[in-house]
């Protein structure tokens, strides 16, 4: 095959790439929530990493790739994290200083268990392959315990009144890292830890700048800016690992995965974000918020538009697919980068339709108006930089240092309190709910 790279590809380019278009994905995933919403959203920040990854073997195994990502992502979604924000909105350092940090570690818990499964999939080689029953049944089993052990016994609750599940994250989260270190998947772990930290990161920042904003008086979505943070900054966090670590060749995966996992992520997951988002009462909501006369009508066409989207992109990735699965040339230069494209618009665009744009049209004071020129900015570094060739520099030892790891948390609690005495000093209230009285 004629090598057709004409110089390095910029390491900017992977990690803002892969940031924006999982930030785009993940605040659109505010607007559908829950597993299904964290899956779409898992989904379309994996597949838009192997587009700019120019791998190859990970480019052939993509529909798995993207499956495990999705699903990853999709575990965090059963947590509840609504009264935690409202704690950073306070006017003491203890209950401020309790939010952001379990905001950050719910944030963290996502990433972890998005970016490890996606990162075991590529790690995963014909002489090293993990072992997924057991993977998932120490999972579950973790889960539970922690859950039973912090809630029932000790009654370590987070969330009050709210579902407390968070803990059996954090019991799988805990079953992930043990089964990846004592099996040898070292490259897993680091980019679990990373995207973790991102992630973390990113939405006690993003709930930070919240509460900031909604105290200045600026009238902007900032919940869906605190959910696009934690989709950049764990998007950044998940490409800097994998292209800081050298990785051998995966192995293949059979044809029969790769169809099954395509039409689990592209045709199943919408189709269970449709079942819940874009119900009848859903559109007549919207048609009489925006005084549309013939509700009836109104109400058929926007529902059959969104099973005509889902039909023609299903029916797009599948011919693609399997017009291309075999030739890898292809699959690098042009179809994974244009299938992350038609998969990222798929979700903004029913975004659009769930909240009636398309007949209100757009304002800059709406968030979901950046979400199109977002994505040209990204498709646009990608374009200029599509003949350059990925280098990954795995630089990075492996596996990272359990003192590296103690650093980079401490830095973060760290980083938290100043945020934490920020809010007090000037932006807090006394009608923000209190943890401990």
């Amino acid at each position: 095959m004629e090598n057709k790279k004409t110089g390095t590809f910029p390491r900017s380019v992977v990690l803002l790439f892969t940031a924006i278009i999982l930030g785009l994905a993940w605040a659109a995933r505010g607007s559908f929530g829950h597993e299904q919403g964290a899956a779409w959203a898992g989904a379309m920040g994996t597949l838009a990493l192997l587009a700019v990854s120019q791998r190859e073997d990970w480019l052939k195994k993509a529909p798995v790739l993207m499956a495990l990502g999705g699903i990853g992502w999709a575990i965090g979604g059963m947590m509840s994290y609504g009264v935690v924000l409202a704690y950073a909105m306070g006017n003491d350092v203890t209950n401020v200083y309790y939010g952001l940090v379990s905001i950050a570690l719910l944030g963290g818990l996502y990433g972890f268990i998005g970016g490890g499964f996606f990162a075991l999939g590529i790690e995963s080689t014909d002489d090293h392959k993990p072992n997924w029953a057991a993977l998932i049944t120490e999972m579950f089993v973790g889960g539970f315990i922690i859950w039973g052990f912090f809630i029932y016994q000790l009654e370590w609750l987070m969330t009050p009144p709210r579902s407390e599940l968070w803990a059996a994250v954090l019991g799988a989260a805990i079953a992930l890292a043990w089964h990846l270190h004592r099996n040898g998947f070292h490259r897993s772990l680091r980019v679990a830890g990373f995207t973790a930290l991102g992630a973390g990161l990113g939405f006690s920042f993003g709930n930070f700048l919240m509460v900031v904003g909604r105290n200045m008086g600026w009238s902007y979505g900032w919940w869906n800016v605190m959910e696009f943070l934690i989709g950049f900054l764990g998007g950044l966090g998940m490409a800097y690992a994998v292209i800081t670590t050298k990785w051998p060749k995966t192995s293949k995966v059979s044809d029969s995965s790769n169809w099954f996992a395509l039409l689990f992520i592209v045709l199943f997951v919408p189709m269970i974000n449709y079942a819940e988002q874009f119900s009848t009462d859903d559109f007549i909501k919207i048609a009489e918020r925006l005084q549309i006369p013939d509700v009836d009508s109104f109400v058929f066409v926007n529902k059959t538009l969104v099973l005509a989207i889902i039909a023609v992109v299903t029916l797009s990735f599948a011919w693609l697919w399997g017009k291309y699965k075999n030739d890898g040339e292809k699959l690098v230069d042009n179809v994974v980068p244009v299938l992350a494209l038609i998969f990222a618009l798929y979700y903004i665009v029913l975004t659009i339709i769930k909240h009636g744009l398309h007949y209100q049209g757009f304002s800059i004071g709406v968030t979901t108006t950046l979400y199109l020129p977002l994505l040209f900015l990204a498709y646009v570094m990608w374009y200029v930089n599509r003949r350059k060739e990925v280098v990954f520099t795995g630089e990075a030892e492996i596996p990272v240092k359990t003192g590296d790891w103690l650093k980079y948390t401490g830095i973060l609690l760290i980083f938290l309190l100043i945020l934490a005495v920020v809010i007090v000093a000037y932006f807090g209230g006394d009608a923000a709910p209190k943890r401990f009285k």
